[in-house]
């Protein structure tokens, strides 16, 4: 199957309904319906995915970064994350001459 797929269960604990989710291969989007914020950010940290969408679905911004976790992706779209995968990080470390006079630039002509 490709496309959005919506699957409902019944659960007896949320720790079920995570360990159930979290069982997947995949990882891409997850959504929570509740009335309890303190339950729908505890299940969002939770969950392995890329995406949690609290009380709403398929909610994208061009700000916010999109991608998966697990099988569903490796890195990110959108967003500043995405520049990521465009650039590097560079370290250079450069020992100075030990003086307490300042430097100056050679002489140009």
């Amino acid at each position: 199957i490709f496309g959005p797929v919506q699957c409902i269960f019944s659960f007896k604990s949320q720790q079920e309904a995570i360990e159930r989710a979290n069982s997947s291969r995949y990882g891409l989007v997850s959504a929570v319906f509740t009335a309890s914020i303190d339950r729908a950010l505890s299940v969002s940290a939770a969950l392995e995915t890329g995406t949690v969408w609290i009380n709403c679905y398929n909610a994208l911004h061009v700000q916010t970064p999109f991608g998966g976790y697990k099988m569903s992706g490796n890195g990110r779209e959108l967003g500043e994350y995405a520049l990521a995968e465009y650039s590097e990080v560079k370290a250079v470390t450069i020992k100075l001459r030990e003086t307490l006079r300042p430097l100056t630039p050679p002489d140009v002509d």
